[in-house]
């Protein structure tokens, strides 16, 4: 299908390309593994957008066996007659000038999902080479590029039947720390493309040596209702999936949800394909719309007496798995990275969209509506019994009644800046690291054996768990309806637990109540990981730590491989090296094994300590993991630790 009218005029220039080399993080955010897949995405973007305009129904991408990787469409094809303002070919414009595109307004795209309007120009500047073939008019058009320069002028190079654009481009090593992709991380952004953009076919080609040759396939008709499906797939359903798609004042909107028995909500909000985690107006419109709906067919049916109150936007959140998915002609967002929609006409949009379907579902489903509206008495009731639990836990504001937990050594810095607490595994390694640590800045927690598995618990319950209770309080921030992140008494929280099987399923049941009811923790980056050694070497008076097998067996090939006597004796094996050569090697497996100033000078102090930072790169990827290990389900967990046997690395006998 061939836009006539889409030329070199629909491509609005807003101003030249500069220093895009110089400050890469400006325009890709970094210049790690998450600058590179920006790039990729930038380009996919174009081709979404063809695709959402109904101009494009096929997207390959290859990884290129040289290096390279090439995104190809079956779209309109990027104009390729002389620009008026910039005397190029509308390509070369698109590709060497800054915010130039067809979606500033010159009537090439309704809606886009392009991030910042700067897609193909930064890519060509941070490649060493970038080729274009453009398929339109019958004919085939090419130009090549070096570090976003052009080699020559635009040739026509052929004829043929189709349409589109194919861009081939190399990243730089210069700029990037890294020029490895991470196909997991393509195909969980790719298939989440395919759902929102329902009827487009995406493939993955991956043709790069010693990687295994693979091709992948994503393709939805279902849209974001076979979305809600997939992220539900190991969770337990207690109704139908609702859905809705509809047109108002040219914004779409695309709403699915279905309730399951879990205590926990996933709502996931898109704007023109773009992932808005801050949520905004149309958020807003479903949430409002979802609480009046279910309050009003409860108030009805006497479901609802006269003299209970309604059920809150949490009482009915709780259990659900919701996409809310809208195309928007002008968005307007809050912030930089546009993950908050401003529109307020949306907001009205969305909610009489998903009222009057969600409505007619409610009616028409009686039974189902049942179950939903008695789940959701459930957690009011519940909701009511945390209230009354956290009344006697948390003060309003930080900390009311109670004093911080007896066991928490506090610092004596007042700065949550400077201040960090390590959540420690047991009293034995609580006791080292409280003596060993920085009593200025550095706090420590112990916590006894394992806590409440937080992922099958509801707020009153996790309330009642001592350990859990301890660790709400240090930190200050409250839970739940009253938590508040300008309230975190410390900016960075260190989860140190121990190199066993149980010190590594404490930090996964730390990690799930963070992940499940502190998030904006692990997304305000105050959350990491210690990463104490694994193994003390000694040799004389020698002694070196070790915090892999790998480092362990290297630093004995290298104490060995130096000694001059007994060389010819001296094998490539470490254990017979360590034996020959007197090399002590002790294996920690626990924190307490630690004196307070090996604990010190490997794990805490921040002049030589490593650690791991906790982000969250993909919320329907976390969240699917977290319920596969820690939810109610033992078919899924089965299956995941079969799936993962041969990669485990820490196994107790």
């Amino acid at each position: 299908m061939t836009d006539q009218n889409y030329s070199a005029d629909n491509i609005q220039v807003l101003e030249g390309l500069e220093a895009v080399r110089k400050r890469p993080g400006m325009y890709i955010g970094s210049t790690d593994e998450r600058g590179l897949h920006h790039l990729l995405w930038e380009i996919v973007d174009n081709s979404i957008d063809e695709a959402m305009a109904g101009y494009c129904d096929k997207i390959r991408i290859t990884f290129l066996a040289d290096g390279g990787i090439s995104v190809l469409d079956n779209g309109r094809g990027i104009p390729v007659d002389k620009h008026s303002k910039t005397g190029k070919s509308a390509l070369e414009t698109v590709l060497t000038v800054l915010h130039a595109g067809g979606k500033f307004g010159g009537g090439g795209y309704k809606v886009s999902g392009g991030l910042h309007g700067v897609g193909s120009s930064v890519v060509n500047a941070l490649s060493t080479k970038l080729k274009a073939k453009v398929f339109r008019d019958n004919k085939v058009w090419e130009q090549s590029y070096t570090i976003g320069k052009p080699d020559g002028e635009i040739q026509e190079t052929g004829t043929c039947k189709k349409t589109g654009t194919e861009i081939t481009y190399y990243p730089d090593d210069t700029i990037f720390e890294t020029l490895e992709y991470n196909l997991e991380t393509v195909y969980t952004r790719i298939r989440q493309q395919a759902y929102l953009t329902k009827g487009i076919e995406l493939s993955i080609v991956d043709e790069r040596q010693n990687h295994e040759k693979s091709k992948y396939r994503f393709y939805f008709e279902g849209g974001v209702a076979a979305y809600v499906r997939h992220i539900n797939e190991p969770k337990n359903a207690i109704a139908e999936i609702v859905s809705t798609e509809t047109v108002e004042d040219d914004v779409s909107v695309e709403v699915a949800l279905q309730y399951t028995d879990s205590y926990t909500d996933t709502i996931l909000t898109f704007t023109n394909n773009i992932h808005t985690s801050e949520g905004g107006t149309h958020l807003a419109g479903f949430r409002t719309a979802l609480t009046k709906t279910i309050n009003a067919y409860a108030r009805e049916h006497s479901i609802l007496k006269d003299k209970e109150e309604n059920l809150t936007a949490d009482d009915v959140k709780e259990g659900m798995t919701a996409i809310v998915s809208v195309k928007v002609p002008e968005p307007q967002f809050e912030g930089q990275t546009k993950s908050k929609l401003g529109n307020s006409e949306v907001r009205g949009i969305v909610n009489r969209a998903f009222s009057k379907e969600f409505s007619k579902y409610l009616e028409e489903n009686p039974k189902d509506a049942k179950l939903i509206i008695g789940k959701c008495l459930l957690a009011a009731r519940a909701r009511l019994a945390a209230r009354a639990a956290r009344d006697t836990v948390i003060r309003k504001g930080a900390l009311e009644g109670l004093t911080l937990p007896g066991k928490l050594a506090d610092c004596s810095s007042k700065d949550p800046s400077k201040s960090e607490i390590y959540i420690v595994e047991g009293d034995s390694a609580g006791g080292s690291a409280k003596q060993g640590r920085d009593r200025d800045t550095q706090a420590i927690l112990p916590l006894k054996g394992k806590i409440l598995n937080t992922e099958q618990a509801r707020l009153d319950k996790i309330l009642a768990n001592k350990e859990v209770r301890s660790l709400i309080v240090a930190l200050g921030v409250g839970i739940g309806e009253q938590f508040d992140i300008e309230k975190l008494r410390y900016h960075k929280i260190v989860v140190m637990t121990d190199a066993d099987v149980d010190g590594l399923h404490i930090r996964t049941l730390i990690m799930t109540l963070f992940y499940r009811y502190f998030k904006p923790i692990i997304e305000g980056g105050f959350l990491y990981i210690a990463n104490p050694p694994l193994f003390k070497l000694t040799k004389g008076k020698q002694a070196q730590y070790a915090y892999s097998d790998e480092e362990k067996d290297e630093i004995i090939l290298s104490w060995g491989g130096s000694l001059e006597n007994n060389i010819d004796e001296i094998t490539d094996k470490p254990e017979e090296i360590a034996k020959k050569v007197n090399i002590g090697v002790q294996r920690y497996k626990g924190l307490g094994e630690m004196n307070p100033e090996q604990l010190w000078e490997t794990t805490m102090d921040p002049e030589k300590r490593t650690m791991f930072h906790v982000t969250i790169k993909d919320a329907e990827a976390a969240d699917a993991i977290f319920n596969t290990l820690m939810g109610p389900e033992v078919p899924p967990r089965r299956k995941f630790i079969q799936a993962h046997a041969k990669d485990a690395e820490t196994i107790d006998v």
